[in-house]
């Protein structure tokens, strides 16, 4: 017989859960604890996995618990974002939101960025030589 003292192990006991129920064998499954885990970022397969259920049945019976819980995580996401790139001045996240969340980008857009920019010879200063300007000028067109 052990005479240690400490606690004494855990006995099982029987309780009522409030939720649907789900599956061939009728498993209970609380809309909360499915609006957590989606939370989390958990798959419909990974849900059903933890409580053994298919996920189309999770997919069926808690559709309302699964979107708001995936639209929170993208609200926590975007906060935590905006936080790292304003009060942390982040760069990296700064870039990122600016390309994505204000249309930014680092190309050129529109048709002005694709032609050549004008080319003014007497504004750039430089000098033409007239010897080669005479002799383009001499050139007699072939076949006369």
């Amino acid at each position: 017989m052990n005479n240690k003292p400490g606690p004494k192990p855990k006995q099982i006991v029987t309780g009522e859960i409030e939720g649907i129920q789900c599956g061939w064998d009728k498993t209970v499954v609380p809309p909360e604890q499915v609006y957590d885990l989606a939370v989390l970022g958990l798959t419909n397969k990974e849900i059903g996995n933890f409580y053994n259920v298919n996920e189309n049945t999770i997919a069926r019976n808690f559709v309302a618990e699964l979107q708001k819980g995936r639209e929170m995580t993208k609200i926590k996401l975007r906060r935590a974002m905006m936080k790292n790139a304003t009060e942390n001045m982040n760069a990296a996240v700064q870039i990122f939101l600016a390309k994505n969340v204000l249309g930014m980008t680092d190309q050129p857009i529109g048709t002005e960025a694709n032609k050549p920019l004008p080319w003014n010879e007497e504004d750039t200063g430089i000098e033409i030589e007239e010897d080669i300007v005479d002799e383009e000028s001499q050139e007699q067109p072939t076949g006369q």
